[in-house]
Parts: structure tokens; sequence; C-alpha cells
């Protein structure tokens, strides 16, 4: 392959996809100063990739991977290596975070916003060091398409970034090793795409990063061909990949942003090159905003649904858990934004796209109040207005199990919920925590006892056959979703326990009773007798302590404290678990590389035909912020026990 590639351009022309005049200067002060801070601990050597604090990046090690302390073999053939194997790679994802080099954006954006040299200089190191240890198809860089895309996403911005350094087009084009990489990592996108069922947000990364490199490097022979190529091959994915109400078909909420953000920036660079992409490739994206918009809870916080790795498609301000505040600033600055959306703050990147002359077209048909049910992709929102504060936010699991036939990022989590109150996690989703390796973590995190539904003799309701392969799909169908103003209700089942003998469903009713503050849980098991676990997950701030017939739950120490009782279904034994490993249960991840214990309740027994186990999530409200935190401070010093007794025994059917 590498004998087979043509040989460089001469005469390569000056890079031309530059920033409009005053950009800088429409980047916000306090925003400005975030990105210098971040800038001056890269300086120092220090980043945190993936929950790790890394001090080596004064000079990185691109094959070192911090959690196990393996260093990959840097001169092997690409194809050779297997990335999923830890005892030859290390933390793959630790090693190829590095390499997407986005902490040279970061560092390329501090360049423009100061014109300090130090930043320019680091980025040119690392950027050759880079280049010169990653020959073509050599090393483990070189094993996946959507790292090879985001890091031609990061090339074409650092080059734009730090186009009045005077040793720019030094550090690019007139450097025969750089033009030699730009153009080895289309060769290898043109060559290798995903397909089949790996075409998922693999693909999109990959036609992205073919796109935007192909209009901001249009520097090769075949530059319209990859150019057109890649346009063509995203506007098909965009529209495989999500549903028409804007969510993704993967049904995880980590990847809806990062197409989301993929599929922007693509589109950007096409029009600011002249090349705009469809009105129909803009209607579906500013549908995969909206959708997001929608989707967040009072603190601008997404679902925590499926899978997620914090995958940004390029870094311009210091790297946040939550990418959705920066995605929505961005999304009004190119497209607009509906009256419902939540108010964001502009940031770096925001203004920093947002110049790019390539106004989106119109977009007519954009929701005029904010949907709160996604038919298409089951998903569904139980929440009170936001005249009621705290908001209680409650998100229903009713769709398909994941995308194509190996649904990569899907849980077993069918007819989950997610409830929050004023933004904090009280029933959770307990998130990833990890890819590669320890595979008994992947396997818990991806379980049905992780998540709050029921499980059926010990199995999750979809069955798993590797990390990142599901053999039999649980599906999901809803059965009847109304909001009569006072109450909104949620009623779906699955079909993911017809397997057992005998074949059984599970049916759930959800029901939000604003006015009280209640929230309803009632669960049918349909079809025969089965050993059951009824499971809750709470958030890393909740307090839980069990009773006889009810747990109470504490928050105190949050920006909206709270307190609330759970009544319990008392057919079933009840257990509180926490932080333990054998087996596996209490735990919370906040994202890849970190977890930590966090209280779970189990409840034990065996299902019976036609009796329903009920559960109610009661919210004792009352008074000011302040009255609030002084009464749960004042609970929390005593006994519960008497407001356990005043709870009654909430039996099946109740």
């Amino acid at each position: 392959m590498l004998a087979s590639l043509p040989a460089e351009p001469a005469g390569l022309p000056p890079f031309a996809a530059v920033l409009p005049p005053g950009t800088a200067a429409r980047v916000p002060e306090q925003a400005r100063k975030a990105v210098l801070a971040a800038a001056d601990q890269l300086l120092s050597g220090e980043w945190e990739v993936l929950g790790v604090l890394r001090t080596d990046l004064v000079e990185p090690d691109w094959f070192a991977d911090p959690v196990t302390g393996r260093h990959a073999e840097a001169d092997q053939y690409a194809f050779r290596i297997n990335h999923r194997c830890e005892l030859q790679t290390g933390n793959i994802k630790q090693v190829w975070e590095l390499s997407r080099l986005q902490h040279l954006t970061l560092l390329a954006a501090a360049w423009f916003l100061s014109r300090d040299e130090a930043y320019a200089r680091r980025v040119a190191g690392h950027l050759r060091s880079w280049w010169r240890q990653n020959p073509f198809l050599s090393g483990m860089h070189w094993t996946s398409g959507i790292e090879v895309g985001i890091r031609l996403i990061s090339l074409v911005w650092i080059r734009r970034l730090l186009d009045d350094w005077p040793r720019a087009a030094q550090l690019f084009e007139h450097d025969h090793l750089a033009v030699r990489q730009i153009r080895w990592h289309q060769e290898y996108l043109a060559a290798f795409r995903s397909r089949g069922s790996s075409a998922n947000n693999h693909v999109i990364a990959e036609a992205a990063g073919q796109l935007v490199a192909s209009c901001g490097f249009p520097w090769f022979d075949r530059s319209a061909r990859w150019r057109e190529s890649s346009a063509r091959v995203l506007e098909r994915e965009l529209f495989r990949n999500t549903f028409p109400s804007g969510i993704g078909r993967e049904l995880a909420s980590g990847y809806h942003s990062l197409v989301a953000e993929l599929g922007l920036l693509a589109a950007t660079e096409a029009g600011a090159a002249g090349f705009p992409l469809s009105g129909a490739v803009w209607q579906r994206l500013c549908a995969m905003i909206d959708s997001g918009a929608a989707l967040l809870d009072e603190q601008l916080r997404p679902p925590r649904q499926g899978d997620g790795d914090q995958g940004r498609a390029l870094l311009l301000d210091p790297p946040a858990a939550n990418p959705w505040p920066s995605l929505l600033a961005t999304g009004s600055a190119l497209a607009g934004r509906p009256d419902w959306w939540p108010a964001v703050v502009p940031d770096a990147a925001s203004a920093i796209i947002g110049s790019m002359p390539a106004a989106a077209p119109a977009v007519t048909g954009r929701p005029s109040a904010r949907p709160w049910h996604f038919t298409d992709a089951g998903t569904t929102l139980l929440r009170t207005s936001s005249s009621r504060d705290p908001e209680i936010w409650c998100r229903c699991d009713g769709g398909p199990h994941g995308y194509l036939r190996i649904a990569a990022h899907a849980h077993a989590d069918a007819l989950s919920v997610e409830v929050r109150y004023g933004g904090v996690e009280v029933l959770s989703d307990p998130g990833t925590y990890c890819y590669h390796g320890e595979p008994e973590w992947r396997a818990y995190f991806r379980s049905t006892i992780a998540h709050n539904t029921v499980e059926l003799d010990g199995r999750s309701q979809s069955s798993d056959g590797g990390a990142f392969l599901w053999l039999r799909h649980a599906n999901s169908t809803e059965i009847d979703v109304q909001d009569i103003g006072d109450a909104a209700e949620w009623i779906a089942e699955h079909d993911g326990y017809l397997s057992l003998q005998p074949p059984t469903r599970h049916r759930r009713c959800v029901r939000l009773d604003r006015a009280a503050r209640i929230i309803d849980i009632v669960d049918e098991i349909s079809g025969g007798s089965h050993d059951l676990r009824l499971a809750f997950h709470f958030g890393p701030d909740i307090d839980v302590e069990l009773g006889s017939a009810c747990a109470l739950l504490r928050w105190p120490n949050t920006g909206s404290p709270g307190m609330a009782c759970l009544d319990l279904p008392q057919p079933l034994r009840w257990s509180l678990h926490r932080g333990e490993t054998d087996p596996i249960l209490g735990w919370y991840s906040s994202g890849l590389g970190r977890r930590t214990p966090a209280f779970t309740l189990i409840g034990s027994g065996r299902s019976a035909p036609d009796e329903l186990l009920s559960t109610r999530l009661e919210f004792l409200d009352g008074g000011t912020q302040t009255d609030r935190s002084a009464g749960y401070a004042a609970v929390s010093t005593g006994t519960v026990s008497a407001l356990m007794a005043t709870r009654p025994a909430n039996r099946a059917g109740a």
C-alpha cells in the first residue's frame, strides 16, 4: 500500500481555509482565560486523559499506557496488532486518546488568543514527534479509522489557528513529512472505511475527517474525489445513524453529542470551502441538536443511556465532562436556536467555529416547544415545569436495544428509568467505566442488574457475546404515553425474556404526579414464575437508609439539597449494597476510567403472574432551599425510625 502512494505534489498553494479577521476578539474574556489556564497546565506537562492525570507531556511517549504501565510496539505492522488485547497494547483508549492530538488544538487555540510563542512551539514539537514516530501503517495509531478521522480534524484546525504564526507554513505545507502524513491519513480512510456492523459513529468520524481534510488541505490529485465521496458517505450515514427525531440510533447519549458535533464541523467546513452540503443534512443536524437540547435537565446534563467515552470531535476549550453547553452554543451560532432552548454561555469553540464563512441554510419545521416524547427512539421525559423549582426529571427507556446487529454501544437497560431532582442524580444510570480490559467490569456496567429495571433468572434481558457484541436484543414497545397537565404517564413492555421457560414479558408503568411530586413505578411480570431482582441505583451524592417498608434518601450537600422516601414492594426481600466486588454491585462511573462506590437497592423474590410490584418515590419538599437544607441536616443527625414507621406497607397492586 505504501509503495503505491503517488508522490506528494510540488509547490503547494498557501493554506486558504483561514478564519476571518477579528475572530479572536469575539471570544469572551472568561473563555479566553480558561483556555490559557488549561494551555499553561499543558506546557508544564500535565493533562488529564480519561480520568488519569499524565505528567509526562512535555515530551510525550505516544505508545505508553499510564494505566497498565505497558508500552505498545511502535514499529509493528498495524494490522497485525490486536488492539483489544491489553497484554499487547495496554489500555488502548488511553493510548489512542492522546494521539487524537486534541491537546494540540487547545494549545493552538491558546496561541490564537494570546500570540504567545511558547504555545506554538510546543505544538510544533509534538506534531513533528508524532509524524516521525508513526509512519504509515506502522503501530497502533493506524489500527482504527475513527482515530484517523478525528486526528485529521485536529490537523486542519491546528493549521487554521496557527495561520498567522510565521512558522505555520514551514510546519505544514513546506514540510515533506507533514504533507505525506496528511496524505497517508486520507489514503487510509479511502481504503479502509468502516462497513457493515461497524458502520456506526466510527464511519461518521471517518467521513467527517475526510471531508474536513479534503476541504482544508485540497493539495492532492485525489482531493476532489475524496471530498465528493466523503460528503456522500457522511450524508448517507448521518441519516442511517439517527432517528428522524435527531436522537442517535445507537441509543448511547455520549455518541449522540459526538455524531452531532462531527456533522456540524464537517458541514461547516464544506460550506466554507464552497461545497455546501444539502439542506436535508442541515435539517437532520438541527434535529440532533434540538433533541439534545430537549433531553437536558435543568443543569444542562444529558441522559446517561448506553456507552459513553467523553469523545469530542474538536477541542478548543478546556475539556469538560458534559459537551452539550458548548455544542448548543456552537449550534446556535451556526444555525440559530428555538426560543425554548436553555440558555448557554458562548465559549471559545462557539465563537471561533461560528465565525466560519459558511452560513447554514434556513431550516424550517424545528419544534416550537420543547419536545418530551420521541416515539421513534422510544425515549420519554416526564418532568415538572420550570416554574416549580427544583425540577423533577425522569427519563423512561422504551425503545430498541441499539443500532445494527452487534449494537456495540448498547446496554441491557430496557424499561429502565433515570430520575433527577434539580439536576442531582437520584435514580441513576451507572455509566460505562471501561471498554477494553477488565472484562468483568465491562460486563457488569452493561448488564440488566446494573440498571433501574427488572432482572429474571439471573440473566440480562439481552445476551452479549463480547465487549462490543450483543447476540440477542431485547426490544421495547411503548404502549401508552400521555400528559394531562397535573400528571404524565408512560407504559411500555419488552420482549427480552421470551426466551425463558415459560416465556415472560416485563411491563412497566411510570407516572409522575406533578402536584404531589411523586413518581410511581409499577412492574408486571406476565407469563410465568421466575427468580426476580428489582434494582434501584442511586447517584454518588445520595445517602440511603433502608427501613422495613421504605428507604429514606438524602442529598444535603448538593446544589439542590433534598430528601425523599422510596416505598418498596414488600413481596420482595430488600438489601442495600455499596462498592462491592464479589459480586460487583453498587458502583457509579462518571466517565471512562472512573468508578466510585454508590448505593444500590436490590429487591429479590419470585415473580407471580398478575402480581404488581409497586414502588413510590415521594420527594419531601417544603420551604426555601435554606429551610430544606436545615431540615435535612436535622433528620440526618437523628434516627429515621419514626419516619419509616409512618410509611404504609407498599403491597403488590397498591
